[in-house]
């Protein structure tokens, strides 16, 4: 491709999307790869809720479709492939698709991550229909019901007190003894009365026909199978960061890429936004509005050159 765009987006959730209408309107020339599941991870729920101005809530697959179309009126291009393969070693910038070949003065990314599941395959089946990865995001649709949390550390913690807030009863499954959440969490679930911590349990199965009925949990030190009767599953054993193609972009020991100046990576005049940075948050409203940071970020960059 010999024309060199002002800005390729890689990646196309609220993040990227929100980066391409900020930066389409500005007057940038804007090249989107969405990969092969345009919209990310959001297109995976149902209603979404918490996202400003919709008061019924909204799909969320039609939301990101709406994102995708408003900044396709200010003249975003799409590509919906992933990429194969970066440079950014020199300017202009160069991302390649297989053989293809793009070039741009400025790149955002916006990979985002993915939460790292049990590998069941019924946890696929009942994925966004009973199982999630987010209490903040679905927690409200379990009011009164029995969830479980699976996990130990602090993110699990969080999400069973978050959950006790709507949840009858809210059950944590760890598979070891030990915890590695902090005093401080362990001790506010210990003393949540709505709370109840079952060690040393696996998940074996999620049970139910066309809903969560339950999870078959196999003991860690006896093998005995039981069974554990709940209406969601909510997942808290991590979040895989979608950065590994980025070498030469410093990132933590967890593989979240590393903003050395506001949204700027070590590497100048590349950006990052949304969930491949964020593992506190990681709601679509915070990646839409780091999306809208790095978009004017890679503008004002680019007047400065």
């Amino acid at each position: 491709m010999s024309e060199i765009k002002d800005l390729i987006i890689i990646g196309a959730g609220p993040a990227g999307y929100t980066a391409a209408i900020y930066a389409a309107r500005a007057d940038l020339s804007v090249l989107c790869f969405e990969g092969w599941q345009p919209g990310g991870q959001l297109t995976t729920t149902t209603t979404v809720e918490n996202f400003p101005g919709f008061e019924k809530g909204i799909d969320g697959k039609q939301l990101m479709q709406e994102m995708k179309k408003q900044a396709a009126v200010f003249g975003t291009e799409y590509i919906t492939r992933d990429i194969t393969k970066v440079d950014f070693s020199r300017r202009p910038f160069r991302v390649f698709e297989g053989e293809n070949e793009y070039q741009a003065k400025t790149v955002i990314i916006a990979t985002g991550a993915k939460p790292r599941k049990l590998g069941l395959e019924s946890e696929e089946r009942f994925w966004a229909k009973g199982v999630s990865a987010c209490a903040t995001c679905d927690g409200f649709f379990f009011r009164d019901k029995t969830v479980a949390v699976i996990g130990g550390g602090d993110s699990a913690m969080e999400e069973a007190d978050l959950l006790s807030k709507f949840a009858k009863k809210v059950y944590i499954v760890h598979r070891r003894e030990e915890f590695r959440a902090s005093r401080i969490m362990l001790d506010r679930v210990r003393d949540n009365s709505k709370i109840a911590i079952l060690i040393s349990k696996a998940v074996d199965e999620i049970l139910g026909d066309q809903k969560v009925t339950g999870l078959r949990l196999r003991d860690i030190q006896s093998g005995k199978i039981s069974e554990l009767a709940v209406d969601g599953i909510f997942l808290a054993i991590g979040h895989v960061p979608a950065t590994g193609i980025f070498k030469s972009i410093e990132k933590d020991d967890l593989g979240y890429i590393i903003h050395k100046q506001n949204t700027m990576t070590n590497v100048a005049g590349v950006f990052a936004a949304g969930d491949c940075v964020d593992h506190r948050y990681r709601q679509a409203i915070t990646a839409a509005g780091m999306g809208c940071q790095a978009a004017i970020d890679a503008e004002r960059w680019l007047a400065g050159q």
